[in-house]
């Protein structure tokens, strides 16, 4: 019976789907760098060599694939950096695909930064002298038969993240050494505050009630383990996959198992699944739980930033967890 209640809805949200991801494919395609001021420059006026080394003396021109990335570079670069964001505000990174314009405005950058693990598949696309690998040497454990890597989201474990900060702290100070020591010191403040992040979120979720948790896609998997949670997911390893009536009644009946009142849900995807299923449990509400890939304009333009983010998400957790109560 509850198949056939949750049916037509999902017929409008299939068409919704189809509609919001061709509108979306469409503002991928029509923009390319977002500046921290939040503006977007067009590939087809984009010059980042001769005229960005002009406007900046001799600051290192430094490119992220993708926001968690781009909030590490600023931290760590600092004045010494001039940093753009490739992936748009409002646009997922599991969406992304580069046009030349955009790969043709990145060799035209001194450095490039980014996360790896999979996450970036057009990355060998790029031919540049300096790459720097945010995740090297990272221990990915959540890989299937293949070594595929099914969550690449090791920036939401702030000790994961302080070795990425450290990863992109050595790759500038290699590339950039008149400016090490302005690197170093950035990122030892950085790391500070990651240890602060992390200690936060270990005296939030000490006296939750509950250790289970839904989120909108599989993007916790190293957040809790880190902080002994237990993540289960609306629609896998990827925000866009498809998800069945058949899996919406799953994760109902999981809900209504554990005894779970909220679902979560991303600001940079529909929120509509999460609703139905919200419906259909006792008490059910909606709450973001954000994987920190991206932003919307609205908190770019606030000044939203990485930690900003981290808190949010400690905030709602705790709500679905009964914390503090």
């Amino acid at each position: 019976m509850r198949i056939v209640i949750i049916a037509p809805v999902l017929s409008l949200l299939l068409i919704f789907y189809l509609v919001y991801h061709t509108v979306n494919a469409q503002n991928i395609s029509n923009s390319t760098l977002t500046n921290p001021n939040g503006t977007v420059t067009s590939t087809e006026n984009l010059k980042i060599d001769e005229q960005s080394r002009t406007n900046s003396s001799d600051k290192l021109v430094v490119i992220s694939s993708f926001f968690p990335i781009n909030e590490f570079v600023r931290k760590i670069g600092g004045v010494a950096v001039q940093s753009s964001v490739l992936i748009p505000v409002g646009v997922a990174p599991h969406d992304f695909e580069p046009t030349i314009n955009q790969i043709q405005a990145l060799n035209s950058a001194d450095v490039l930064v980014y996360n790896d693990l999979g996450l970036e598949n057009w990355i060998q696309k790029i031919n540049m002298m300096n790459k720097i690998n945010a995740s090297k040497g990272l221990n990915a454990t959540y890989t299937d038969m293949r070594k595929i890597t099914l969550d690449p989201h090791v920036w939401l474990d702030p000790l994961l993240a302080k070795k990425q900060v450290e990863n992109i702290r050595d790759g500038l100070m290699m590339i950039d050494p008149n400016h090490k020591d302005t690197y170093f010191e950035n990122a030892k403040s950085f790391l500070i505050e990651l240890d602060r992040l992390d200690k936060t979120i270990r005296s939030e979720l000490e006296s939750c009630k509950k250790r289970d948790f839904i989120s909108f896609h599989n993007s916790f998997s190293y957040f809790a383990k880190r902080y002994g949670v237990t993540q289960h997911s609306i629609s896998g390893s990827a925000p866009e996959a498809e998800i069945t009536p058949t899996r919406l009644t799953e994760i109902i009946d999981l809900a209504k198992k554990l005894g779970l009142s909220v679902i979560y849900s991303e600001e940079l995807v529909d929120p509509r699944y999460a609703l139905v299923i919200a419906q259909e449990i006792p008490n059910g509400k909606v709450l973001p739980l954000s994987p920190v890939e991206g932003i919307t304009r609205n908190e770019k333009n606030s000044g939203i930033g990485y930690v900003d983010k981290m808190n949010e998400n400690i905030r709602n957790l705790a709500v679905g967890l009964e914390c503090n109560q």
